[in-house]
């Protein structure tokens, strides 16, 4: 299957297929969309990686990886490789390919361990409350890698899944092997945190 994602396919027939219904110029259903992934469909394959690899880079790059956009691409081909083996639905979907790309960053950081290190590292639902807002509110763009900074591992992975993937609590116990108490409990520490930071500006370098 060649993984080009173009803009549109050209079938069989000669006819440039879309990543949109021709006629009623609406998205088509996330089954048919699957189905034309397995099948190699490339315009399939564009609404996926087009949907995906923004949230999907910028979680990695949130959580150090060295090489995010690498890594991201290597999620994307281990997706292409094992399409057919998933059963869900569109949120099951994205919750599998954030999976696959956590666990893409996990053996990367046992690689580089593996490794010598020749040079440092570069400079780098009411159910659980509105986290986006709350976060968002904290994290300024400008501030965002540095504050990141002030939390627990287990808390930088839960809230870089939360906010910046947009993964619903389900959806990220589901990628780090959490309950979704556990989840909500980490979401909350490290807003409690980020909100004491930024107030006593006792942010360290």
């Amino acid at each position: 299957m060649g993984l080009k994602w173009a803009a549109g396919a050209v079938d069989k027939e000669g006819t440039r297929t879309s990543l949109f219904n021709a006629r009623t110029n609406q998205r088509p259903e996330f089954g048919e969309q699957l189905a034309a992934a397995r099948r190699g469909d490339d315009w399939a394959w564009h609404h996926f990686y087009t949907e995906l690899i923004g949230p999907i880079t910028g979680y990695l790059k949130s959580r150090g990886a060295r090489e995010p956009d690498d890594l991201a691409a290597e999620t994307f081909l281990h997706v292409a490789r094992n399409i057919s083996t998933f059963e869900g639905d569109q949120a099951s979907f994205r919750s599998w390919v954030f999976v696959i790309a956590h666990r893409r960053l996990i053996d990367s950081r046992r690689a580089a361990a593996r490794r010598p290190q020749i040079a440092d590292r570069d400079d780098e639902e009411h159910e659980g409350g509105n986290v986006e807002d709350e976060a968002i509110g904290l994290l300024g763009d400008h501030r965002v890698n540095e504050l990141l900074d002030q939390l627990t591992e287990d808390q930088r992975e839960v809230l870089t899944l939360r906010v910046v993937a947009d993964l619903s609590l389900k959806e990220t116990a589901r990628v780090t092997g959490r309950d979704v108490g556990s989840v909500k409990a980490l979401q909350r520490r490290a807003i409690q945190r980020l909100q004491r930071v930024i107030q006593h500006g006792t942010v360290t370098q």
